[in-house]
């Protein structure tokens, strides 16, 4: 039996299954964390806010994602419940990125620049 591996000991309590090690004293989650810090779609971090239409995974359904909004947390959930009342549509933010349901790519980039943000349409 080559493929056990060690997850709960009594001693520590549950195992990193990475580096081995209890999961209080684990150096894993520091590699982890450096890179969440990373844009989750690859598009440059250059101040411009990109929005983009995507149907992939979604079973079909159309959403507008809106990527490199420079905000943090509370600021940007303020800002998407903004856009989403102009669309007249829900939505939710998720890793930075908020996500509206249906297809308002233009009402959006009309929207986002008259908050004064530089916006641009992305993708196909």
């Amino acid at each position: 039996m080559n493929d056990s591996r060690l997850v709960y000991s009594t001693e520590t309590g549950r195992i990193c299954p990475e580096c081995g090690k209890p999961v209080s004293a684990c150096s894993c989650k520091k590699k982890k964390a450096v890179k969440a810090d990373k844009q989750p779609t690859g598009y440059p971090n250059d101040g411009t806010i990109r929005i983009q239409r995507e149907v992939k995974g979604r079973k079909g359904k159309t959403v507008t994602a809106v990527f490199g909004v420079p905000l943090e947390n509370e600021k940007l959930q303020k800002f998407a419940k903004a856009l989403k009342r102009c669309c007249g549509a829900g939505g939710s933010v998720k890793d930075g990125v908020i996500v509206i349901q249906g297809d308002h790519r233009q009402t959006l980039l009309d929207e986002i620049k008259k908050h004064g943000y530089a916006a641009k349409l992305a993708g196909g």
